[in-house]
């Protein structure tokens, strides 16, 4: 029997050693693996840190665009060293020479807001009558002259203060689709893109800047008036009683409006005639705009994609300040050198001219319209955002008690 436990107590010591052993050689792989993880994590963070370098280089050198898109070779810059490449410009005039005065007047810190307005030499007042309102909030003014005249407009005191872009019988979203590309305006918080027929005397960008700022907006326009010649939406008429509204409700028409309407022109919708757009958004509406299609008709019911968020809640109209819109229409008509000296056949000509631009507005609104259709139908990765949150609320309402 003694022989037996011996045996038993053998075996049991002969476990805990082998068992021991195990744990040793476990204790003594601790500080290797430790090692092993720190080695590793550190060439992680190398890496991600590399990787958020080069990241950051190419937002430096293409802010806005890829080379991809624009058909320029990657290496296409390989040649310059980083630190001397700039992407981006502004509309700044600069002086010829450096003086003591100059120098004191530049502030980098202060904010840049930019209008920019079509003009023809007909609205000469009232454009005069805009730029002065924003010339007291310091705005970098730019014109875009459609009908060649460029001379008649220097007996302005602001006028050597603006940049003069000339190009005949040219539309705004002609204009801004070639001059106020993304890297050109990347330096002002707030693009102003303005009809010259819009009445400003109960309006002051200073306050209205304010209201949009406080309110997240980041694509809004200037209520109208009631009284305004060519009112063609609701929800852009001024509501006397509100500082600024997001939708519009009407059950009158085609469309109806409620609480339960999502998108355009009920509620993230504004205009065309005198939008102000964010940074964001306008490097967004920027490339919503196409090349060819020069009159722009479709895509204010779009322009809610570029609200860098809920169009419900980032888009909206400002009503305490607010303009008269007088429907003026001068693109398309004489310029002075081909004027004719029969007045019923400038009438005629001007006639013929306006239901041209409108069969040719009509042509690019419905070729917008399969665009859309054919880049949707075409992205397999794009998933439309509204529709998205629309399948929310709808599943959100159906969970409620009744």
């Amino acid at each position: 029997m003694r022989a037996i436990k011996s045996w038993r107590w053998l075996l049991k010591k002969r476990h805990v050693l082998f068992n021991g052993g195990i744990c040793g050689v476990k204790m003594k792989q601790l500080p290797f693996m430790g090692f092993f993880c720190t080695v590793m994590l550190f060439i992680v963070y190398r890496t991600t840190n590399y990787q958020y370098q080069q990241t950051q280089m190419d937002s430096k050198l293409h802010p806005f665009s890829s080379l991809k898109d624009s058909g320029v070779a990657s290496t296409s810059l390989d040649s310059l060293p980083c630190g001397i490449i700039q992407a981006r410009s502004d509309l700044e005039l600069k002086p010829l020479w450096s003086t003591s005065s100059s120098r004191s007047k530049v502030n980098v810190s202060s904010p840049h807001n930019l209008l920019a307005i079509p003009v023809g030499i007909k609205q000469k007042s009232n454009v005069d009558a805009i730029v002065q309102k924003f010339l007291s909030e310091n705005f970098t003014i730019i014109l875009f002259h459609y009908d060649g005249n460029v001379d008649g407009w220097w007996d302005l005191e602001w006028s050597d203060k603006a940049i003069h872009i000339v190009a005949q019988n040219q539309t705004k979203w002609w204009f801004a689709k070639r001059f106020l590309h993304p890297a050109v305006v990347s330096i002002y918080d707030y693009i102003f893109l303005w009809d010259e027929d819009l009445g400003v005397e109960n309006f002051h960008p200073g306050r209205y800047l304010e209201i949009m700022k406080s309110e997240g907006l980041e694509i809004s326009q200037p209520a109208l008036d009631p009284n305004s010649t060519g009112i063609h939406h609701r929800i852009t008429i001024r509501k006397r009683r509100k500082t600024f509204h997001r939708r519009v409700y009407d059950i009158r028409g085609n469309v109806k409006c409620s609480d339960a309407s999502e998108g355009p022109p009920c509620t993230g919708f504004v205009e065309g005639m005198a939008p102000v757009f964010s940074r964001s958004a306008w490097h967004c509406a920027w490339h919503l705009i196409q090349n060819d299609l020069v009159h722009g008709w479709g895509m204010d019911m779009k322009l809610g994609y570029c609200a860098q968020g809920d169009r419900t809640k980032k888009v909206g109209v400002i009503d305490s300040e607010y303009v008269v819109h007088q429907g003026i229409q001068t693109l398309g008509g004489l310029s002075p050198r081909k004027a004719s000296n029969s007045e019923d056949s400038m009438k005629k000509h001007a006639v013929d001219m306006r239901s041209e631009i409108r069969r040719q507005s009509t042509s690019e609104l419905q070729i917008f319209k399969k665009r859309w259709e054919q880049a949707v139908e075409e992205d397999k990765d794009w998933v439309d955002p509204f529709q998205r949150n629309q399948r929310r609320k709808r599943r959100h309402s159906q969970r409620r008690p009744t």
